[in-house]
């Protein structure tokens, strides 16, 4: 019979008995697209939610809010995915052309790229008979050897992200959050839209923050304060904006 795992101690969020340290590291190292989501999400909320302000600072019909947020909603999240995906997909090309510079060196120039390696870690500490036995180590095997260089000189890792679930995750977050503001108009746009929509807006705000503190050193609230501060001083700027369009060229 399988023993029930052991729960974490002494803070630890993982266990480290053999059996599961083995397992976790046997599915390698995990591809997180954290950054993609709660971009998307911010910036669709903000953008969204400051056309709305803007709208309304400028006192334009309901309709119009509607038409402009939806637009928006829909072609500003597909930009935002689509640069997102390029952004991603160049860098990850930029990770196979640099591999493949290495794989050439070192079969060229095999030597030279074992020096690198010992100057590498000899400004890491390590020296003499240590040094030495640390690069043929390394270079024993063509994979490390490859990694390492990758890592070291470039400062990149083996762990690419996929630039097309880069881009949907940017996208489905930018239409979830940036939806929150449009929803009192959708639903009538009572005389308390404005108002309504400022809350809801603020809300969505400060839950993307508080998630965010998942992965954070930050307290959830600090987070969730922090999000819907940048969420809310945008949006305002932009009701300033339309309220004094509308007053200086009677706009709306």
């Amino acid at each position: 019979m399988m023993r029930p795992k052991d729960p974490p101690r002494n803070g630890l969020e993982h266990s480290h008995e053999p059996d599961d340290i083995a397992a976790r590291l046997d599915g390698g190292p995990s591809v997180s697209y954290l950054r993609d989501w709660v971009y998307g999400g911010i910036d669709g909320a903000v953008t969204t939610f400051a056309i709305v302000a803007g709208s309304l600072g400028a006192n334009l019909s309901a309709s119009i809010v509607l038409i402009l947020g939806l637009a928006n909603l829909l072609a500003d999240g597909f930009s935002m995915a689509a640069a997102n995906y390029s952004g991603t997909k160049a860098e990850t090309d930029d990770y196979r052309r640099l591999k493949r510079v290495e794989e050439k060196h070192i079969e060229l120039e095999p030597e030279g790229e074992r020096e690198e390696i010992r100057q590498i870690f000899r400004a890491k500490g390590y020296e003499g008979e240590e040094l030495e036995a640390l690069v043929a180590m390394i270079t024993s095997s063509h994979r490390t050897w490859i990694e390492t260089m990758m890592l070291e000189e470039y400062g990149l890792s083996k762990v690419q992200r996929s630039p097309l679930r880069a881009a949907l995750s940017t996208f489905a977050a930018f239409v979830l959050c940036g939806a929150v503001p449009l929803l009192p108009f959708l639903f009538g746009a009572p005389a308390s839209a404005g108002l309504t929509t400022t809350v809801m807006t603020a809300a969505a705000f400060f839950g993307i923050g508080s998630a965010k503190s998942r992965w954070s050193t930050q307290s959830w609230y600090a987070s969730g304060l922090e999000t819907t501060a940048i969420g809310m001083s945008a949006a305002g700027i932009a009701w300033l904006v339309g309220y004094l369009l509308h007053g200086a060229f009677g706009v709306g």
